[in-house]
């Protein structure tokens, strides 16, 4: 059960000061709020234009509640699933530069799919704020390294947002 985090009507998270690109729909509450930490992935390959650059092939992280325990995982998607059973992916609507210059963009996602039942499942957007790390290596893509991957370590705080204060599961 993840009770640390999920509020049935979201009135006990308030939503985090973002820009307005980021912004949750009109309506929607958090529901659950995780912290990431784990690596975003690229890989050497050649653009339309023939140049080398690392490119984002998937985030791979734990995601923890209040309490540091772990309660789900994020991946290629991208997706989120919690401990629960529940998992929904997405896709990025919104984004802005990070703070951070050398942190990963902020970003709002808007939910694509369902499935299992619990506390994701009437999640219809996701913010990521708060990130640190995560960058593409600076350099070092070329032709020699094509195919070739890296991890960069990266934190970065998730809310999840229901319309109307939907809330998920309690079980």
């Amino acid at each position: 059960m993840i009770a640390v985090g999920i509020s049935s009507s979201g009135k006990n998270l308030p939503q985090p000061d973002v820009p307005d690109a980021i912004k949750a729909p009109a309506g929607e509450q958090i529901v659950l709020q995780v912290h990431a930490i784990g690596s975003q992935i690229y890989v050497c390959k050649a653009g339309a234009d023939g140049k080398f650059s690392w490119t984002l092939k998937a985030p791979e992280a734990e995601l923890h509640d209040q309490q540091g325990a772990v309660v789900g995982h994020h991946y290629a998607g991208p997706a989120w699933k919690l401990n629960d059973g529940s998992e929904v992916t997405g896709k990025a609507v919104g984004r802005v530069d990070s703070p951070d210059a050398d942190s990963i963009p902020w970003l709002l996602v808007s939910v694509t799919a369902h499935s299992g039942d619990g506390a994701l499942s009437h999640v219809t957007s996701i913010q990521r704020i708060h990130t640190k790390g995560g960058q593409p290596p600076a350099g070092g893509c070329d032709e020699s390294k094509q195919g070739g991957e890296v991890k960069s370590s990266y934190s970065a705080d998730y809310y999840f947002y229901a319309p109307g204060g939907l809330g998920g599961s309690s079980r």
